[in-house]
């Protein structure tokens, strides 16, 4: 059984986290698990990902990537004709159209997708702007004020 959680009072007091928000709320909603084509997600280095999904019976061709902001869809439509003059005694290799949705964090960028052997691999980077990395900051030292500022401070006091 599982429960669900109100994300209200997150929503109520956070700003700028509604994606992330939407996402576990999202989550919680009970959907049909469609676990075709089987997959693999993972983490290869510190800022590197892969997938890797099992599509056997598929083309090259028949494969379409689209990375749409924070969300990475791979489609497989099968293009070719039906052979004719067969008779399946068994059909195990599922063929069926499919579509499959990756939520990626900020700054996820797809670098390349090979499919070798009904295995496409997709490999992910990470890649964080400049602008948005730690930077250090220089810490100076304070200096003693000058001897004109400390007379032009006295002879303030004096005349007030």
């Amino acid at each position: 059984m599982r429960s669900t959680v109100d994300f209200s009072p997150l929503f109520r007091s956070s700003v700028g986290f509604e994606r992330i928000l939407n996402a576990l709320e999202g989550s919680n909603r009970l959907q049909a698990e469609d676990n075709w084509p089987p997959y693999d997600i993972m983490k290869t280095g510190e800022d590197d990902y892969r997938i890797e999904m099992a599509i056997a019976g598929f083309k090259e061709s028949d494969l379409t990537l689209v990375q749409e902001r924070n969300v990475l869809v791979v489609a497989g439509r099968k293009t070719g004709e039906p052979q004719e003059n067969v008779e399946y005694l068994h059909r195990g290799i599922a063929g069926r159209e499919f579509e499959r949705r990756f939520n990626l964090a900020d700054h996820m960028k797809v670098i390349r997708a090979c499919f070798e052997n009904g295995l496409l691999t997709i490999t992910l980077k990470r890649e964080i702007p400049e602008a948005m990395k730690p930077r250090h900051i220089e810490i100076m030292s304070a200096q003693a004020p000058s001897r004109s500022d400390t007379a032009k401070i006295e002879a303030k006091e004096k005349a007030g």
